[in-house]
């Protein structure tokens, strides 16, 4: 699947603005407006002026709605529509052609001074809406780790992908499988 880079940077702050949510009793990661500006310094998001708690909130309300995509994405095609044609178009989406950060040309679907919280429904919005658009909504995935369930977009070629970072969750998985599998043999 072939995606450009201004959709991919979308998709990237849309999975870690999700993956910010506490979970299982967790922590919330992004639980103050220093949070938040690390998170936008984290994604480089462009023409940020100065954030505030209306910010926070707003992000996190933003955040609950992405996290219902992921939640309905596989399964669920015509409601996961729904949720982004209703959180891109309050969003006031206005896309615009920019070149900026020493980047070529690209859309920015957020209106000029938009909020954070605005510019990600938009931004973000429009990169989930374009893997609806071409079928591919079941790349967004949630860690099949029992004791994560990160969310995740599958970009591999065949969409197999199982876990949020093979490194750490996958390899976790795979190492405990074997000790069972020796214990087992031994016994």
């Amino acid at each position: 699947m072939l995606i450009n880079h201004d959709t991919r940077c979308a998709l990237d702050a849309v999975v870690d603005l999700v993956n910010t949510a506490p979970g299982d009793g967790g922590e919330d990661r992004l639980p103050d407006v220093a949070a938040l500006r690390r998170f936008v310094e984290r994604n480089a998001v462009s023409d940020i002026g100065t954030l505030g708690e209306r910010d926070l909130a707003a992000v996190r309300s933003v955040r609950a709605r992405f996290a219902e995509v992921f939640a309905t994405a596989g399964s669920r095609t015509r409601h996961t529509a729904e949720l982004l044609n209703t959180m891109i178009a309050a969003a006031g989406t206005t896309p615009r052609l920019t070149d900026h950060d020493g980047y070529d040309w690209h859309v920015h679907y957020f209106a000029p001074g938009a909020s954070l919280a605005d510019h990600l429904a938009a931004d973000g919005g429009m990169a989930l809406a374009f893997l609806v658009v071409a079928g591919e909504h079941e790349r967004l995935r949630r860690c099949e780790a029992p004791d994560c369930r990160f969310a995740f977009v599958d970009l591999s070629r065949n969409r197999s992908r199982r876990y949020c970072d093979s490194r750490t969750c996958g390899n976790r998985l795979h190492v405990a499988a074997y000790r069972a599998r020796r214990k087992e043999a031994a016994s």
